[in-house]
């Protein structure tokens, strides 16, 4: 009955470990785009279950380290914590101070 509760004759489907869908969801990630997220920036659930997740991963490494290209990816899950959906939101340098420039 693995990630199942059992309670009074029902039966309520536990949510997964956040540490085990982080992993499984940068799992899935890094296996369909090549790319291996180097950070998670935020993790939140969201309204239908599911939960949404914001990731850094180097899209290109430069010398020196501090301009390499890094991409900042929005990560979308379902209730059970399988990747539905991904899109890069904004890619910048990695010595940037702050990737979102200041109004």
């Amino acid at each position: 009955m693995s990630g199942e509760r059992q309670s009074g004759g029902s039966r309520k489907k536990e949510r997964p470990d956040t540490a085990e869908l982080l992993r499984s969801a940068c799992g899935t990630f890094a296996e369909l785009t090549g790319l291996e997220p180097e950070s998670v920036i935020s993790f939140a659930p969201v309204e239908d279950g599911g939960w949404t997740l914001r990731v850094e991963a180097v899209e290109l490494s430069r010398v020196p380290d501090t301009m390499s290209l890094l991409g900042l990816y929005e990560l979308t899950l379902d209730g059970d914590g399988r990747l539905t959906g991904y899109s890069r939101q904004e890619r910048y340098e990695r010595g940037r101070a702050d990737p979102r420039p200041r109004s």
